[in-house]
């Protein structure tokens, strides 16, 4: 079956799904496969629950007249948003980066959308499964598109833009991410600037920040691009990011002064979609950090920025600086493992036990695996490798009237924490 027979089919369906637990009444359900489970004997089951219908790829379970028989269901659902996405041909942004990807995601869609109707990257959607499903929840209402796309390797960020065909794309950061997977920070850099490799072999236009010699380096001579940095300037991080551009002021509810280059790629594009500067500012000022990221919360008489969403150490690091320089007394670090650092693993966490020691930051407290093997040397740090441990230390101490930082990589789940203030 042809992928334009297979688009009308969906055309039909108000929705598309891969789990049949979040199945809605004439949904398209793709019966993926993974590595502990096969979609397809799930295919009934999706019917039944109000799937208008299902794609598979083993022939036993297309016994029904709504079973779409294909060779590879996930290969079937790439292709067929790849030809939504030409169908509607609207305006799509792409943006990738170690760092602040999904705030920055979330401050675009909220400045674009005060003027356009626009459809973005839900949560952190950003794999070759989320960004398919994101481009298919794109309408023919639809003006602008905002993905997402995230990697831990070479050629992730290649594949997934040829399956978005972006027009506009930004990277936010290169860091020391999945070093792993990418073998180590040059081999970041290259594989995050293949989202700049498709934008120069297409024609498309670039987003740079002129703030970051890198992104400077890697798009080159390139001449379709829109720098933006220098006429944003941050007035204020203690503890939100303020800023000017235009003689417009924007004080935010986001803090850490590593969010400045974020709010300023949301004001750069929102100016180059002509979106109005008073609606900018309004937009980014009622924007509330979420789900773990950069989140300030008040407990009883303690203050706690809760940026647990994950870690690596270029995150660490900016997060560390930002709170070793806010002007609160009596703070303290609580610090869970980074992961997927590969050889670098213990010599990176070792760097960020040091290098927090050093800041003015009154009592550090490292939990994991991997912090559990650094060598200490400071008195106000301690170490755990058990996550219980630190939470029987933490109740043990009278934590009042103080300023907190929790900060981890995402299986750490810091926000734990929180339990004991």
């Amino acid at each position: 079956m042809t992928i334009k027979t297979i688009y009308q089919a969906f055309l039909e369906c108000n929705s598309v799904s891969t789990d049949t637990r979040k199945i809605s009444m004439n949904s398209m359900f793709f019966a993926l496969r993974g590595e502990n489970f096969n979609g397809n004997t799930f295919a009934y089951k999706a019917l039944k629950k109000g799937a208008k219908y299902t794609v598979v790829d083993e022939k036993e379970y297309a016994n029904n007249e709504n079973c779409i028989l294909v060779n590879n269901v996930l290969e079937t659902l790439q292709n067929l948003a790849t030809f939504h996405r030409k169908t509607i041909n609207i305006p799509i942004i792409a943006l990738t980066g170690s760092n602040g990807k999904t705030t920055t995601k979330e401050l675009i869609n909220a400045v674009l959308s005060t003027t356009y109707k626009t459809s973005a990257t839900k949560g952190n959607l950003n794999n070759h499964i989320g960004v398919p499903l994101t481009l298919l929840e794109m309408t023919k209402d639809t003006q602008i598109g905002i993905v997402e796309m995230g990697a831990n390797h070479q050629k992730e960020i290649s594949f997934l833009s040829n399956i978005t065909l972006p027009d506009y794309g930004l990277i936010t950061n290169f860091g020391k991410a999945h070093l792993e997977g990418f073998g180590g920070v040059e081999g970041v850099i290259k594989g995050k600037s293949e989202l700049y490799e498709h934008l120069k072999a297409n024609n498309k236009t670039i987003f740079v920040n002129t703030n970051d010699r890198i992104q400077i380096n890697q798009v080159g001579n390139y001449d379709k691009i829109i720098a933006f940095g220098s006429e944003i300037k941050m007035t204020s991080s203690q503890p939100y990011v303020n800023l000017n551009f235009d003689g417009y002021t924007i004080k935010s509810n986001i803090t850490g002064a590593y969010n400045y280059n974020n709010i300023a790629v949301a004001i750069a594009i929102g100016k180059q979609f002509k979106v109005n500067e008073a609606a900018i500012v309004e937009a980014i000022e009622n924007y509330i950090p979420s789900n773990n990221r950069s989140q300030i919360i008040e407990k009883k008489s303690n203050k706690i920025i809760l940026d647990a969403y994950n870690a690596n150490p270029t995150s660490m690091k900016a997060a560390l600086d930002n709170f070793s320089n806010l002007s609160e007394k009596n703070k303290i670090a609580i610090l869970g493992d980074m992961f997927e650092l590969g050889d670098d693993t213990d010599k990176e966490h070792q760097y960020i036990s040091d290098y927090a020691s050093q800041l003015d930051i009154d009592k550090i407290y490292l939990v994991g695996e991997h912090f559990s093997r650094t060598e200490l040397n400071s008195k106000k740090i301690n170490s755990f490798k058990l996550f219980k441990d630190l939470k029987t230390e933490l109740t043990k101490q009278s934590i009042i009237d103080s300023l907190l930082l929790i900060k981890g990589s995402r299986g750490m789940a810091l926000e734990r924490t929180l339990e004991v203030f």
